[in-house]
């Protein structure tokens, strides 16, 4: 009976061609790319490159080539001239639309009602200001009434020259009544009214509550000064802007620094592992070469030894000897994947004791206590300069702290205290005896205070970098790392939408008390749903 062939298996961990520094630059690549963009974004909206119509350049490029009207029609003209484009022009491109807020007058409650009525205002956008086009604002009322017997009732919504806008009429002791309207327009004095349409007759109770939807004309992606802010990102309780143009500095370093010093930093971190095992390494070799083993005898033993990070390579060596590798070419080719002066030069004391017929094991220990030593006056810099860095990390601490603190506190402060006051010239402020306080723009001073922040970040962690390893790689991932704690910060406390020139909502005004309103002109009103 013949015999079954068996299959032989040979695994062949052959050497690889090294992709750390093609890794690298594609890294390099892609960041510095990122870089650039980040930067262009920011530079467009900073107001550093003027544009002739005081619109930032970011939103007259993009808008000058896709705007267009209802009809597909282009607009892009009107991003191109000396005018600032007006509502319409804004309304035509995607990320200058103006989003509308929403407010609410709520918790209203009367008793024992026969006629009442309040003013109400509704803000919004003049006509004169939109172009022509037409802007719709919603409104919508939803009410409660009681009443002690089934009673005939009015509620209904008037304009100052006494228009009936929206009204609701039911019979009923209890009800549920809503008014919509489509649209209503800016105006002051508005009036809420409720009627009692049968003689002695009282609603018990009346409440309601109101929304309108209102448009102030400023795109939602930008302030009331034309500097883009980015859309709005709701995270919980806590609103963010983490488009705003400020950000873009900060990444644009970020993108530039962190990277690929961060990748870079990881393969320095590997070799070091490996380097930390080193002397170990030598120093078992030596003892198996005293024992009597041949060094292919003695790397092959060590193979299945635990070196940690130096594991893979010990056991690639073996391998290489295994297929009759010279050792010599073995040790070097070690040296060269490994690629640090430590090992280069301790491998090649080797080599050369091996080529001349010299006491190996005597070269071996005297390489891995030159190894070992080398490694311990490592830690001990790593130890003495750590109170350092932790002082230059502290330092950049106080000093966003400070910078923090007077953007949230001082600056409002200052800007509420002369916010209204005297003549002080063209820029308005208050004027005390002699001297003149001028109006200050909370905006302006927390763009220098960010960017004073991201610059101390790059500084700082650059130097804390050389201190510590000597490698500005190292000194740019601090930097990296400041700077994402700076962007964090600012974006969760510092851009808030006083500081950063977004529009207080308005309120419905109500008045503070209620009036008896004259009889309702029912002719031509709209009823509510």
């Amino acid at each position: 009976m013949a015999r079954k062939k068996e299959k032989i298996i040979v695994k062949l961990d052959l050497p690889k061609d090294d992709s750390t520094l093609t890794k690298l630059y594609a890294i390099l690549f892609v960041s510095i790319l990122l870089g650039l963009g980040t930067a262009a974004v920011w530079a467009t909206n900073s107001g550093f490159i003027p544009s002739t119509n005081g619109e930032p350049m970011f939103t007259n490029l993009y808008c000058g080539l896709t705007a267009k009207d209802s009809q597909g029609e282009s607009m892009g003209q009107h991003f191109n001239t000396n005018v600032a484009p007006d509502y319409s022009a804004n309304q035509s491109c995607a990320i200058l639309q103006d989003a509308p807020d929403r407010i609410v007058w709520e918790n209203e409650e009367w008793k024992t009602v026969l006629k009442q009525g309040k003013n109400f205002d509704v803000p919004g956008v003049d006509s004169d200001q939109t172009g022509g086009l037409v802007v719709l604002q919603p409104l919508w009322v939803n009410c409660t009434i009681i009443a002690d017997t089934s009673t005939d009732y009015i509620v209904a919504i008037r304009s100052q020259d006494g228009e009936i806008l929206a009204m609701h009429e039911s019979n009923t002791d209890q009800d549920n009544c809503e008014l919509n309207m489509v649209s209503i327009p800016p105006d002051d004095r508005y009036e809420f009214l409720v009627f009692s349409m049968e003689d002695g007759k009282r609603l018990s109770k009346v409440s309601f509550d109101m929304t309108v939807h209102y448009y102030d004309g400023v795109p939602s992606n930008m302030n009331n000064k034309s500097f883009w802010l980015g859309p709005e990102l709701e995270l919980g309780a806590k609103s963010l802007r983490p488009f705003i143009f400020l950000n873009f500095f900060g990444m644009m370093f970020f993108f530039f620094l962190y990277p690929a010093s961060y990748y870079w930093e990881r393969v320095q971190t590997a070799q070091n592992d490996m380097e930390e095992k080193f002397p170990d390494f030598l120093r078992d070799l030596a003892e198996y070469w005293k024992g009597g083993l041949s060094m292919t005898v003695a790397i092959q033993t060590l193979a299945t030894s635990e070196y940690g990070a130096l594991n893979h390579e010990v056991k690639k060596m073996s391998d290489q000897l295994s297929w009759g590798i010279k050792f010599s070419d073995v040790i070097k080719q070690f040296a060269d994947r490994v690629g640090t002066p430590l090992v280069q030069r301790a491998i090649a004391l080797i080599a050369e004791a091996d080529r001349a017929g010299g006491k190996i094991s005597d070269i071996l220990v005297t390489a891995a206590n030159d190894s070992r030593e080398l490694k311990f006056l490592e830690g001990e810099r790593r130890r003495a300069i750590g109170s350092y860095i932790a002082v230059i990390w502290t330092s950049y601490f106080v000093f966003l702290g400070v910078i923090v603190t007077l953007a949230v506190v001082f600056i409002p402060a200052i800007a509420g205290s002369n916010s209204s006051g005297g003549d002080a010239g063209d820029s308005g402020g208050q004027t005390i005896g002699n001297m003149t306080i001028r109006n200050i723009d909370p905006l302006f001073f927390l763009t220098v205070f960010y960017y004073g922040v991201t610059m101390q970040a790059v500084g700082n962690g650059t130097v804390a970098g050389l201190m510590s390893t000597g490698r500005f790689s190292t000194g740019f991932k601090h930097s990296g790392m400041m700077i994402v704690v700076a962007l964090v910060v600012f974006n969760f406390l510092a851009f808030t939408p006083n500081l950063i020139g977004i529009t207080d909502v308005p309120t419905l005004n109500p008045s503070l008390g209620t009036f008896v309103p004259s009889n309702l002109n029912l002719g031509g009103a709209s009823s509510g749903g």
